[in-house]
C-alpha cells in the first residue's frame, strides 16, 4: 500500500490504521457534486471497507461555507477533535477531494492521519493490482498524487534559514530533492508503460487477424460485471460485494447460441469523480473498451441512484473516446444490461421490464441467478450476425490453401466432408468477407 506521509514518497506501508472515521462534506462544499450526500457517505464507507478498515463512526457534515485552509469551520474542527480522542481513531477519511493545504492543516490540528476520497481510491487500486502493468499504473497515479502534496513534508525545517535572506532553507532544498526523486521515478514508470501500450497494440493487431468480435463489460463499480462475466464464460474471476473487487482486465472466449465465438472483456469499474490521476494511468487498460466491437453497460438497477451512476459512467466513457484515436463519434454500439433484478420489488421490476420491452438495446437480467442471461447472449448473437457474414462454402478437397485460409480468417460454424468437397458454414467479418471475394476472383483468373 502506498504511504502518503510525505517522509518517504517511494516506500510502502503495510500497517494501515484499523480504526477510522468517515466525514462526508455536504451542500456548501464545491467538492461534492449533485449526488445525495447520504449516498456518497455510504459509498465512501464501502471504499473504506474494501481495504479492511474498521469504521467506528461516520456522518454527513453540512458545510455552509468552505474554508480554504481547513474545509470545515473552527467549531466543527474542535468538536471533531474531542470525538476522535474519545473514539481512539487514528485515521480520518474525508469523502471528497481536499487540497494539500487543507490536508496538512487538518492533520496538524487533529494530530491524526487524514486522507481524502482520491487517496482512498488510489490505496484500493494499489491493494487490488495483481499484474505488473496494474502495479505500474497504480504507482504512476500515486506518485502524481503525492507530488502535489509535498507541501506537507519537512515543514519542521522550513523555519531554519541560513546564509543570505534570499536563499531557501534546508526544508526548501529537501522539497526539491523529494520532487526530483519522484520525477525520476515517474519518468521511469512512464517509459515502462509505453512498452505496455505497444504490447497491447500488438495484441489488438493479432486479435484483429482472428475474426472474433470484442465485447467489453463496463459499468459502475459493484454493478455485478465480474459476476456476469463468470456466469457467461464459466470463469472464476473474483466477484465480491465490494467496490473495486477486481482491477486487472480479464478476457475469455465466449460461445454464442449461433455458434459464433466472441472475446468477452471484463474491465475495471467506474465511480463518480474517478481521480484524473487514475484515468490517465489506466488509459492503456481502458482503451480495451475503445477497441471493442460491442459494449455491455452493466447497471445495478437495485441501487437508488442507478440513473446518476449511468451518467457518471457515460461521462468517463465519452472522455475515453474523446482522447482516443477513433473519437467520440465512433463509440461502438452499447447494450444496457439492467442487472440485479432479483433484488427489485415487483413495481420496480415491472418498470425496468417495460423499458427493456421497448428497446432493442436494453435487457433485464440477474447475473447471480442467471435469469435473462440467455436473452443477453441472443442479443449479442443478433448483433454479431447483423455485422458479420455467414457463408456456406464448398471447398474442393484439393484446395487445401482455401480451407486453411477459412480456418485462419473465419469462424467455422459447421463442417461436413464428402467425397468431393468440404461443405463449410463460416462466419466472416466484413473485412474478411471482402478478402474472401477477392481471393475467389484471383483463383478464377489463375484457372483461366
Amino acid at each position: 500500500m502506498v504511504s502518503y506521509n510525505g517522509k518517504d514518497n517511494t516506500e510502502t506501508n503495510q500497517d494501515w490504521p484499523e480504526r477510522a472515521i468517515v466525514l462526508q462534506p455536504a451542500l456548501g462544499s464545491p467538492a461534492v457534486g449533485k449526488r445525495n450526500p447520504d449516498s456518497m457517505l455510504f459509498e465512501t464507507i464501502g471504499l473504506a471497507n474494501a481495504i479492511g478498515l474498521e469504521i467506528v463512526d461516520s456522518r454527513v457534515v453540512n458545510v455552509k461555507k468552505t474554508h480554504p485552509a481547513t474545509l470545515f469551520g473552527p467549531g466543527n474542527i474542535s468538536e471533531f477533535q474531542s470525538q476522535f480522542m474519545e473514539k481512539k481513531v487514528s485515521l480520518v477519511i474525508i469523502g471528497a477531494p481536499i487540497t494539500p493545504v487543507q490536508q496538512r492543516n487538518l492533520e496538524r490540528k487533529w494530530k491524526l492521519k487524514v486522507i481524502d476520497r482520491t487517496g482512498l481510491i488510489i490505496e484500493i487500486f494499489g491493494d487490488r493490482a495483481r499484474t505488473k502493468e496494474g502495479s505500474l499504473q497504480v504507482e504512476l497515479a500515486a506518485l502524481t498524487y503525492q507530488r502535489s502534496r509535498l507541501v506537507r513534508s519537512w515543514t519542521h525545517l522550513e523555519r531554519q534559514r541560513g546564509g543570505a535572506g534570499f536563499l531557501g532553507g534546508p526544508g526548501e532544498r529537501q522539497l526539491e530533492l523529494d520532487r526530483r526523486l519522484i520525477d525520476q521515478r515517474l519518468a521511469k514508470i512512464k517509459k515502462q508503460l509505453r512498452k505496455v501500450v505497444r504490447t497491447r497494440g500488438l495484441h489488438r493487431t493479432a486479435r484483429k487477424r482472428v475474426p472474433y468480435p470484442i465485447v467489453s463489460l463496463i459499468g459502475y463499480t459493484n454493478a455485478g460485471k465480474s459476476t456476469l462475466f463468470n456466469r457467461l464464460t464459466k470463469s472464476k474471476v473474483l466477484a465480491e460485494d465490494m467496490l473495486f473487487a477486481t482491477l486487472d482486465p480479464t478476457m475469455r472466449s465466449l460461445s454464442l447460441p449461433s455458434g459464433q465465438n466472441v472475446i468477452l472483456s471484463d474491465t475495471v469499474g467506474f465511480i463518480q469523480d474517478l481521480p484524473t490521476h487514475l484515468i490517465a494511468a489506466f488509459r492503456s487498460t481502458l482503451e480495451e473498451v475503445v477497441s471493442s466491437d460491442l459494449v455491455l453497460h452493466v447497471r445495478d438497477v437495485s441501487h437508488d441512484e442507478t440513473e446518476q451512476q449511468q451518467k457518471d459512467v457515460n461521462l468517463i466513457l465519452t472522455d475515453l473516446f474523446d482522447n482516443s484515436s477513433i473519437g467520440a463519434d465512433n463509440i461502438p454500439p452499447i447494450i444496457e444490461v439492467f442487472n440485479k433484478t432479483d433484488l427489485l420489488e415487483k413495481e420496480r421490476y415491472d418498470y425496468f421490464q417495460n423499458i427493456a420491452s421497448r428497446s432493442q438495446n436494453v435487457i433485464n437480467l440477474s447475473a447471480l441467478t442467471g435469469e435473462g442471461c440467455l436473452g443477453l447472449l441472443k442479443k449479442i448473437s443478433d448483433y454479431v450476425l447483423s455485422e458479420y457474414v455467414v457463408l456456406d462454402v464448398d471447398v474442393p478437397l484439393n484446395d487445401g490453401s482455401m480451407l486453411a485460409w477459412l480456418y485462419q480468417n473465419g469462424d467455422i460454424i459447421e463442417r461436413r466432408d464428402t467425397d468431393q468437397y468440404f461443405h463449410i458454414s463460416v462466419c466472416l467479418s466484413p473485412k474478411n468477407h471482402i478478402r474472401y471475394i477477392n481471393r475467389l476472383s484471383e483463383n478464377s483468373k489463375n484457372k483461366e
